[in-house]
């Protein structure tokens, strides 16, 4: 009697639960097809590879629709905002440490730590708000441009709004817009002649930017009247704590150093270096403009779309309003060349793993760039701005980011567990697995609950339930420290783990938990789909170990190499 063939479903879970084998005793790891990335990132240039991703027009835009509620009390929320990223900023930097030579970012963090699907659903939902986001941005910095060039007598109110504005909208959403694909034409060319061209862009343009935040906050100092500043938080702690949720996504970004891994000289010793780095100087930016901007003009009289530059007006700096729109432009120019970046190097990543066709996994053989996967990347966001008035998607934005953040922060506790050494796994490790995934997803449904509470109660009595899951939160946490064991980890390593990843799960899904309810039927509907393509795509052709003859990427190298 033969064995009958394994059903669909038993296939489907053995592939599914695959993880992708990184041995540390190895010197190198293979990969699909096409020639190696080139090393050619310092520490500086990821420095400003993570301020470039982070800081777009948002720091002149949205540090004044937060303060609009919050008062002066906005400085609080970058804060907040700020020491939360530095939370999740820890996890990224340990794992860019532990993997430093291996492009993929998150999705290959929870291909190592967990499995395969988990792995493939993290990327649908980050690329889809790296796809949107890029289109927005796009536009932003189309409509921009168009602002820019009408401060020349010339051109000052001749440019059709179809241009760069965006033309009248058709069926609700369809919204033609010339200028939004030519930009996102001409930054893909860049990324596709090499990281070195698109460095020296994103360098020269970052430190544009930085200079006029500075000259902003510096000029802006001397207008400051401190009577502005009171009260301090007009509308109480929870608009500070809900503000902060809006100011976590103007520092979304530095997750793209930790896909710079295979391009970085030195990777296990400038990826934390740019991770950190990064955010630190754009938390001091941050609240800079925020004490600026509210202490120039009482917070009610804000502006909406331009808050900074309207604020400089009023005081008749018209120069510095100037100064504003250009930056604004060099800041969503570095935006957008990052996050075109970072896109196509995560379909390199899956394409390398076959969980994508391998035509992603090409890298030209004298440019050293993912020219498919970049010309792909770009031709995505080109329909998208061209075509759609994309700002209409923004609020199902930043879900995808919060749970994959949750996920990296998970993979951080996952893979310091000692069953990840290599030894043999005895019954009561295995148990000890289950254990922690139990506690981590005890973690994310008690920062949820608490999410949900804070959000919805309508009485100061019923904060009083918010202590409930915060407990629950803690006793999991302890749970991980006390029950599973630790191993140390080479490089740079997350301090107090598992309390800070634990920390980083419970603020993200509690932040999650704040987003429009449309997007967390997105985050559904998505992870749905991308079930299915798995199911009947990737499943079939993932290979988490290649036997392909091609090139190797390598760990990082040795201090003495350059």
């Amino acid at each position: 009697m033969t064995d009958s063939p394994p059903s669909f479903f038993s296939t489907f879970c053995s592939s599914a639960l695959r993880a992708k084998p990184l041995s540390n005793s190895s010197d190198d790891v293979g990969i699909n097809s096409g020639e190696g990335l080139v090393r050619r990132l310092g520490p500086f240039d990821l420095i400003l590879l993570g301020i470039g991703a982070s800081i777009g027009a948002g720091i002149f835009v949205v540090t004044g629709t937060v303060a609009r509620d919050a008062g002066p009390g906005v400085t609080v929320s970058f804060i907040l905002a700020g020491g939360s990223c530095i939370l999740n900023a820890l996890c990224y930097a340990e794992l860019a440490s532990r993997f430093p030579a291996v492009v993929g970012g998150a999705y290959l963090y929870t291909y190592t730590a967990f499995n395969e699907l988990t792995a493939f659903l993290v990327f649908t939902q980050m690329m889809l708000d790296y796809h949107i986001g890029a289109a927005s941005i796009a536009r932003s910095l189309a409509s921009y441009v168009i602002n820019v060039l009408e401060l020349i007598p010339f051109f000052k109110n001749n440019i059709p709004i179809w241009i760069g504005h965006g033309g009248k909208e058709i069926f609700g959403f369809i919204s033609f817009n010339l200028l939004a694909p030519v930009l996102l034409v001409f930054l893909t060319l860049i990324l596709c002649r090499g990281v070195g061209e698109s460095s020296l862009v994103n360098t020269v343009m970052t430190t544009t930017k930085i200079v006029i935040v500075l000259v902003v906050i510096i000029v802006g100092a001397f207008e400051v009247d401190d009577s502005n500043w009171s009260p301090f938080a007009p509308n109480g702690f929870k608009s500070m704590l809900t503000g902060a949720t809006v100011a976590f996504f103007a520092y979304v970004g530095f997750d793209a150093v930790a896909n710079s891994a295979e391009e970085s000289l030195k990777p296990q010793r400038d990826l934390p270096i740019g991770i950190i780095g990064s955010l630190i100087v754009c938390i001091t930016l941050y609240i800079g403009v925020c004490l600026v901007i509210t202490g120039m003009v009482p917070y009610k009289f804000l502006g909406e779309d331009a808050p900074l530059a309207e604020a400089f007006k009023s005081k008749g700096l018209n120069f510095v309003s100037i100064l504003i729109s250009i930056g604004a432009v060099a800041g969503l120019t570095t935006t957008l060349l990052v996050g075109l970046y970072v896109q196509s190097r995560l379909y390199l990543g899956l394409g390398r793993d076959g969980l994508l066709p391998a035509i992603f996994a090409r890298v030209h053989s004298t440019r050293h760039t993912p020219i498919n996967s970049q010309i792909w990347v770009g031709f995505i966001a080109c329909i998208l701005a061209g075509l759609l008035n994309v700002h209409l998607l923004s609020h199902v934005l930043s879900v995808g980011s919060l749970a994959g953040y949750s996920v990296v922060a998970a993979c951080v506790i996952r893979l310091r567990w000692k069953d990840d050494i290599g030894i043999q796994i005895s019954s009561t490790l295995v148990s000890h697995r289950h254990e922690g995934i139990i506690c981590i997803t005890v973690i994310a449904f008690s920062g949820f609950a608490a999410g949900i509470l804070f959000r919805y109660v309508v009485s100061a009595l019923s904060y009083i339930f918010l202590v409930i899951p915060v407990l629950i939160a803690i006793l999991a946490t302890a749970a991980l420290r006390f029950r599973q064991e630790q191993i140390d980890t080479p490089g740079f390593s997350c301090p107090w783990v598992p309390i800070v990843p634990s920390l980083c799960i419970f603020v993200n899904i509690f932040l999650f938990a704040q987003l429009h309810y449309e997007a967390w039927v997105r985050f559904v509907v998505l992870s749905i789909v991308a079930v299915g393509v798995y199911a009947f795509y990737g499943q079939y052709h993932a290979s988490p170990v290649s036997d392909l003859e091609t090139v190797t990427y390598h760990k990082a190298p040795d201090e003495e190499t350059p």
